[in-house]
């Protein structure tokens, strides 16, 4: 991946507690702050304070965030794009070890416990991404033992969220994960869908924890259910339809 600092948006900026707006979100992206893991059952006013130094930035295509054994100085939450987290391989290849969207934070773990990136990170579209830095978000917690408490409630939730994650993985089979994640891309409230994939099918893989063949499979199997594959481009002739079968209640 190419390394390239990422330009700060127009009004990003210091919180100063009264809302989250002043860091350049709109209001759907700050309740979607609002709603992580990390931050919750948090007032706005910690979050600000929380906050405080972050900044929204847009970075280009294949960008690299951090590098392994980098010291852990921020941690990001996707506002729009595609972060892939992976690791060089002995022989000079790249190995996935996880994809993440909109609404989802990375590398807060590490900066939490003061150690290094163990993996590296790069967006893979084009993204923009609230950057946090570790100094004051950590200095904030150490001065309100408060809200240190209710962030390892958050952090619990957060495991127990991700123990849920791993058994659907378990659980659900590749063509039921599959119809989720395109599921998720269909507009609210639409009967019937086109839909762009916004990762390839290699990657859409990978995020979905299976092989890319069996996306493939998986993928020609769902046209039995009014799914339609155009390259990379997906038609959901019945969006209803592919929600009963996420959830067990469908057939193919």
């Amino acid at each position: 991946m190419a390394s390239s600092l990422g330009a700060p948006d127009e009004g990003a900026g210091r919180p100063d507690g009264r809302t989250l707006r002043l860091l350049g979100l709109g209001a759907e992206e700050a309740e979607l702050v609002r709603s992580l893991p990390l931050f919750a059952g948090l007032g706005e006013a910690q979050i600000a304070r929380l906050l405080a130094g972050a900044v929204v930035r847009r970075y280009e295509r294949n960008a690299v965030l951090f590098l392994a054994g980098e010291p852990a100085t921020r941690f990001f939450v996707v506002l729009e794009g595609w972060i892939r987290l992976f690791r060089e391989t002995p022989d000079g290849q790249e190995s996935t070890i996880g994809i993440f969207g909109q609404g989802e934070s990375v590398a807060e773990a590490a900066m939490l416990d003061g150690g290094s990136y163990p993996v590296s990170g790069g967006v893979i579209t084009r993204a923009r991404l609230l950057t946090v830095p570790a100094g004051n978000f950590l200095e904030q917690i150490r001065a309100c033992p408060e809200l240190a408490l209710n962030l390892l409630a958050a952090m619990a939730r957060h495991l127990r969220r991700l123990v849920r994650q791993v058994e659907q993985l378990t659980n659900r089979s590749s063509l039921q994960r599959v119809a989720d994640f395109l599921l998720r891309l269909c507009p609210p409230g639409e009967r019937r869908a086109e839909i762009e994939l916004p990762l390839d099918k290699m990657l859409v893989a990978a995020r979905l924890g299976m092989q890319p063949e069996t996306l493939s499979r998986s993928l020609a199997r769902l046209r039995d259910s009014g799914v339609e594959t155009r390259g990379s481009r997906i038609v959901v002739h019945d969006v209803a339809r592919l929600a009963r079968l996420t959830d067990g209640r469908g057939s193919t």
